[in-house]
């Protein structure tokens, strides 16, 4: 039997996280994530996780959809906020960072590489003649 979607629930992504507007975000805002870092992983890894013989979610691919879940919840969150980048006033200055994680940089490489499939479709034959 196949693993079903989701493959997290949104009290895990809750229990996860060390953000309070992450822990408090609505369970439909964290489906949403939720889906979104599990498409990631299947476009990372080219493995949709259909097999049959898979009974229960590996726990690497747990984490990864968790990390990228809560990502996608915290950018959201920080979108929607409007926050001073920067200000200065007469000899003072200072500058905010925007708290946008950057999704590339979650090094979940370590995570997924046991998982990745061979992207190819169909079969590829070559032929080399002499001349």
């Amino acid at each position: 039997m196949a693993v079903k979607r989701p493959w997290v629930t949104p009290e895990e992504v809750k229990a996860y996280t060390d953000h309070k507007e992450i822990a408090e975000r609505d369970d439909i805002k964290l489906k949403t994530d939720i889906f979104r870092a599990e498409q990631k992983v299947i476009s990372i890894t080219h493995n949709n996780f259909s097999d049959e013989k898979l009974e229960e979610m590996p726990e690497p691919i747990k984490v990864a959809v968790m990390i990228l879940a809560e990502a996608y919840a915290n950018n959201s969150i920080k979108k929607s906020q409007k926050q001073i980048k920067s200000e200065t006033f007469d000899d003072y200055s200072y500058s905010l960072e925007s708290g946008i994680i950057d999704i590339d940089e979650l090094d979940l490489d370590y995570l997924l590489a046991d998982f990745v499939q061979d992207s190819r479709k169909g079969n590829i034959v070559m032929r080399i003649t002499a001349v």
